[in-house]
Formats: C-alpha cells, sequence, structure tokens
C-alpha cells in the first residue's frame, strides 16, 4: 500500500466513530445510520476495486446525509481513488467549508494534499487536527505529519513528529520504527538499539524490526550480531 493510502485510509475507516457537536450537521441520527451503512459497502467495493457498486453506495449515503463529514469524506476518497483531482479536491474543500474544526476532516484533507505535493500546506492542516477538540486520533495526525515530511525529505521535522505521535501514543509501532530508521541513519545507535530492545520486549521480532537490527548493527561493526539477527530473519 502507498503512503498516501496508508494516511487516508488509517483516518478514513478508524474514524468513524467521533463527531463533535460543533460539526456533526442537523440531521436525524437515523439518516446518519443510513448513511454509514451505505459508507461501510461504498469503501468495501472500493478497496476490491468494484468502482461502479462504491460510486452507486456512496452517492447513497450522499443521498441520506449529504452534509456528514464521513460522507463527504468517502466521497472525496472516491474521486481520488479513480484519478478525478480536480473533483477530489473540491470535495474536500466542501467537507472542510462545512466542519471546519473536525479533526478527521482536517487530516484527510492534510493527506490528500501531501500525495499531490502541497507538502507545507498539508503540513499546516495535520497541525490543525491535532489541535481540534473532541478529536482523539492526534497520534495518528502527528504519525501522518512525520510520514509526509519524510515525504519531502525534512527528516528533522519528522523525527520531531514521530516522537510526537508516539508520547500521544506509546503503541505507535509505525513511528517507533520510523524513529528507529532515523536514529540509525544519523548514526545514534545507542539509542536505536535501546529503541529496538524495548520494542521487542512489548511486540517479539518482527521482520521490519530484525531488518533495522541488522542494518544497525552492519553500520556498528558488529558483523557477528549483523549475522545473528541476518539468520533470524531468514526464518521469519
Amino acid at each position: 500500500m502507498k503512503l498516501w493510502q496508508i494516511l487516508i485510509l488509517s483516518i478514513l475507516i478508524c474514524g468513524c466513530t467521533t463527531v463533535t457537536h460543533n460539526t456533526q450537521p442537523k440531521v436525524e441520527s437515523n439518516d446518519i445510520d443510513k448513511a454509514e451503512s451505505r459508507i461501510t459497502l461504498g469503501l468495501g467495493y472500493l478497496k476490491n476495486g468494484n468502482m461502479v457498486k462504491a460510486l452507486e453506495n456512496l452517492e447513497r449515503a450522499s443521498s441520506h446525509a449529504p452534509d456528514y463529514y464521513r460522507t463527504m469524506l468517502s466521497m472525496a476518497h472516491y474521486y481520488d481513488k479513480v484519478g478525478e483531482t480536480h473533483k477530489a479536491h473540491r470535495a474536500y474543500q466542501d467537507a472542510l467549508d462545512e466542519h471546519d474544526d473536525n479533526g478527521h476532516v482536517l487530516n484527510n484533507y492534510g493527506a490528500f494534499l501531501c500525495k499531490i505535493g502541497e507538502y507545507s500546506k498539508a503540513d499546516r492542516f495535520f497541525n490543525r487536527a491535532t489541535q481540534a477538540k473532541q478529536y482523539y486520533l492526534v497520534s495518528a495526525s502527528y504519525e501522518n505529519a512525520g510520514l509526509c515530511a519524510l515525504k519531502y525529505r525534512n527528516l528533522y521535522r519528522a523525527k520531531q513528529y514521530f516522537l510526537k505521535a508516539v508520547e500521544h501514543d506509546p503503541q505507535r509501532v509505525r513511528s517507533l520504527l520510523q524513529l528507529t530508521r532515523l536514529e540509525i541513519d544519523a548514526g545514534d545507535f545507542s539509542q536505536a538499539r535501546l529503541r529496538l530492545t524495548k520494542f521487542h520486549r512489548d511486540y517479539g521480532y518482527q521482520q521490519t524490526s530484525l531488518k533495522l537490527l541488522v542494518d544497525l548493527e552492519k553500520r556498528a561493526g558488529n558483523l557477528a550480531m549483523a549475522q545473528k539477527y541476518r539468520s533470524m530473519l531468514a526464518t521469519q
């Protein structure tokens, strides 16, 4: 899965239950329920590559709750997925106009902006998302900001964001591993080794973490240890 897909889908799917009182559209709750059912179907079809059924269900969701933030984000995601970048941009803008303080909207728009190369603007929206009221996926937005910073090679900013992500959620695995990679690349082998030791204590040996260990020990000149971890990786 590509970076931008991770950024968008992680919030689009996980962020389905948090709506602030200030941003919830004025529709009946049963309309929201109907829209959610269609959104679930639509995103499922989209994931499986059935674009016709995806659009049909997402348009039905719009007919039930056109101003519901999840409906608007799902339509924007659909347009992005099928290569209608201009329509996707317009759909994200419409969602932002309607829900300018909704953390999910701010985060997803930031992910879209990062994908199309508007990195500075994306960074601003990720940061706005982390400050949004009643938005509980702050660690995800910091992680997304870090991934975006990596994409435009701002390694210092990326590290600060991954640190923030881990502060807000110590079990943020992707951020932990990205931090370790940055520390290895910077020659901070002791800190990287400590971080991986804790990671393996909490989660066990994983392919990604073992690859980092191999690289770490090779760069540190510990060739025997590098070979040990390379052998462990081969059995994974």
